[in-house]
């Protein structure tokens, strides 16, 4: 036989505690990471890919929320202003600008 039956109650449920992290919580960008890339970038826009020089105003992740695997840090976002950040999410260009900005072209992100 498979042995003893043991049934895996509400109250078990409930008790349990996540151990991985979410997708959310991986992409969040704590408040020492958001003023590390201020100070990085100097208010400036880092891209200039659509600008020249606006004003950054949004945090632009390099690797998508969904496909982090660790939590973000600096190194994982630009400091751009709204017209590059469209850019580089909404458009064909800004998404293979961002897989090269990785170094990883290889057709899976």
């Amino acid at each position: 036989m498979l042995g003893e039956f043991r049934p895996y109650t509400k109250e078990m449920q409930t008790n349990h505690r996540r151990v991985k992290p979410t997708q959310k919580q991986l992409g969040a960008i704590s408040p020492a990471v958001r003023r590390e890339v201020r100070e990085r970038s100097k208010g400036i826009c880092e891209l200039r890919v659509k600008c020249r020089g606006d004003k950054a105003a949004h945090m632009a992740h390099k690797r998508g929320r969904r496909r982090m695997e660790h939590k973000t840090t600096a190194d994982d976002l630009w400091h751009v202003c709204l017209a590059c950040h469209m850019w580089l999410d909404f458009t064909g260009d800004g998404e293979r600008f961002k897989r090269s900005a990785r170094g990883q072209n290889d057709g899976l992100d």
